[in-house]
Order: structure tokens, then C-alpha cells, then sequence
């Protein structure tokens, strides 16, 4: 009986410290947290004014590889992409389908510290152009492919 209850103790103090420092936010972590978009655009040219506020995107066909990427996509609901880049100082990479309803299909913020090579899964509404968008040196690199998506996939 005595040990049930030093167990029932024991349990129900632990119980009590682990929701008071939920509740306090000591178990807050700040990578857990995925920033939400606060802004809803529903058209390219809106997304790319918004993103880069006027700046010149330099058309770079050399250094930003795109891999896997199909040149019809059997099913518009997955098609994977990934992007190797060899720029010095890259910070971000942009992957976008122009004919989505939301194009901006994902956004990677790079340490120096890593090789800038990141991969994904795209979902794309009908046959559309895939820009990837690389910002290194404050400057913003282009690269352009066309996918088409199959009649029996998500468009045409």
C-alpha cells in the first residue's frame, strides 16, 4: 500500500511539473514552428512582385541544375523536383509553378554551411512552367522548365 501511494505521489508531481512547463513555454522550440504566409496571392506575377520586390531576376541556365523533374508528369498531383545549385552565398531557393493557384510551391532559407541541394514534391493544377529561383549574393537567379501534365493526371 505504502509504495502505490509514493508512486501515486511521485507520478502525480511529475504529472503537475510537465504541464507547468508546457504552460510557462520553457518547451518551446522555435524550429517546430513552420512560418505561415500571412499574405494570400493567387496569380504569378502578384507572388513574384511580392517576393522580390522589383528586382531584376537574371535568366542563369549554367549554375541551377534541375533533376527528376519530368517533362510530362504522368500524375499532376506528385512530381518530384530537385534543385543543385553551385552559386557562392546562396540564401534562399524558390521553387514556383506559374499556373498554380498559388504558386509558390515552396521556399528553402540555406545556411552557408550546407550544399545548396534541396528536393521536393510539386503539385501542379495543369501544364505549367516550374521557375526555380536562387537568391545568392542579394542577387536573384532564374531557371525555367516546361512540365506538361497528362490528360489522366490533375490537368492537361
Amino acid at each position: 500500500m505504502l509504495k502505490s501511494r509514493r508512486n501515486f505521489i511521485a507520478k502525480a508531481l511529475s504529472l503537475g511539473a510537465y504541464s507547468l512547463t508546457i504552460a510557462s513555454g520553457l518547451l518551446h522550440s522555435s524550429l517546430a514552428h513552420a512560418q505561415r504566409l500571412k499574405f494570400s496571392l493567387n496569380n504569378y506575377h502578384e507572388t513574384i512582385g511580392y517576393l522580390f520586390q522589383g528586382a531584376e531576376l537574371i535568366d542563369n541556365h549554367y549554375k541551377i541544375q534541375i533533376y527528376r523533374l519530368p517533362k510530362v508528369a504522368e500524375n499532376g498531383a506528385n512530381v518530384p523536383i530537385k534543385v543543385v545549385s553551385n552559386f557562392k552565398d546562396i540564401t534562399k531557393i524558390y521553387i514556383l509553378v506559374q499556373n498554380n493557384p498559388h504558386p509558390l510551391s515552396a521556399e528553402f532559407t540555406l545556411s552557408p554551411a550546407v550544399a545548396a541541394q534541396v528536393s521536393a514534391r510539386l503539385k501542379m493544377a495543369k501544364t505549367s512552367n516550374v521557375i526555380v529561383i536562387v537568391e545568392a549574393d542579394g542577387k536573384f537567379y532564374r531557371k525555367v522548365k516546361n512540365v506538361k501534365v497528362a490528360k489522366g493526371g490533375c490537368g492537361g
